[in-house]
């Protein structure tokens, strides 16, 4: 069983950038493909980036490309969100997932999930 927890959520201007960390415990971690999915009230959580094994493929929501960068590091269990060029569309609870298989944008396919963390981005 994987355990997730999220960190480096906060406030932040519009224009500005924050850094999310998600470490693993409980598993071996560079087995693990990780994503990062977000959620804002009344809709549904939506896929923003995701990372294979060891790091190799990443995939991104077209509405953070070019913006946002996944990373991961497994001698440290934890996996990273770069987020800039923040605009107020991106303030929702930040999820940290992990699964088994290979980096998809299904939320359903990852079965570990972290409790989440807010990133508010103020215009």
């Amino acid at each position: 069983q994987v355990q997730l927890v999220e960190s480096g959520g906060g406030l932040v201007q519009a224009g500005g950038s924050l850094r999310l960390s998600c470490v693993a415990s409980g598993g071996t971690f560079s087995g693990y493909t990780m994503a990062w999915f977000r959620q804002t009230p009344g809709k549904e959580r939506e896929f923003v980036a995701a990372i294979s094994r060891v790091a190799t493929i990443t995939y991104y929501a077209e509405s953070v490309k070019g913006r946002f960068t996944i990373s991961r590091d497994n001698a440290k269990n934890t996996v990273y969100l770069q987020m800039s060029s923040l605009e107020p569309e991106d303030t929702a609870v930040y999820y940290c997932a992990a699964d088994l298989g290979p980096p998809v944008r299904d939320q359903r396919n990852y079965d570990y999930w972290g409790q989440g963390t807010q990133v508010t981005v103020s215009s």
